[in-house]
């Protein structure tokens, strides 16, 4: 019992100081192979338990396809989180649970998925190098990614833009549809 009590303690210990020192962080998550819904939680899972501290997240929105033609509707969503890791290993961590979905990407462009995670933002950081680049570049073009978004964050100011997220989902050319079906 003592163990458990000690375990217990470390444990508040460590959340709180990631929820201290760590950086919000948003990801974006879609899937639009198999049961998209499943995908979507166990998604959530994976990053609650390899990334940080799960703070928020939207409801599960169905969405059309963006960017390429697709038969099958994507399902969406956005989760707030904490975490004292560098974007570059959240990305690494983000590789690692999307090659756990059975995730391989075999060209260029848009492709169905079972899972796909984006990194939205990293607090007011921007990074543009090779293989990351933060804020993501097409969030202002992604109704899919800014009506979840702008539930759990609508005065967020955009770190290149200037604009909120609401202002820019106001703003978003993108026409696709956008329906809530499901709380995480």
């Amino acid at each position: 019992m003592q163990r458990l009590n000690i375990a217990r303690f470390i444990q508040k210990k460590l959340l709180l100081c990631i929820l201290i020192m760590g950086e919000t962080v948003y990801l974006g998550m879609g899937s639009n192979l198999g049961d998209r819904l499943e995908n979507i939680r166990r998604a959530v899972d994976l990053c609650r338990t390899s990334i940080g501290v799960l703070l928020e997240s939207s409801a599960i929105y169905e969405t059309t396809p963006w960017g390429f033609d697709c038969d099958r509707n994507f399902y969406n969503s956005v989760i707030r989180m904490r975490s004292t890791l560098e974007p570059e290993e959240i990305l690494n961590r983000i590789k690692d649970i999307e090659n756990l979905f059975g995730r391989r990407k075999t060209r260029s462009g848009y492709e169905p998925r079972v899972i796909d995670i984006d990194i939205l933002l990293y607090g007011t950081r921007v990074i543009n190098s090779p293989g990351l680049t933060i804020p993501h570049k097409h969030l202002p073009y992604r109704k899919f990614v800014l009506v979840p978004l702008q539930t759990l964050a609508p005065g967020f100011v955009h770190p290149l833009s200037g604009k909120t997220i609401r202002e820019l989902l106001e703003a978003c050319p993108d026409r696709g549809i956008v329906t809530p079906v499901a709380a995480i």
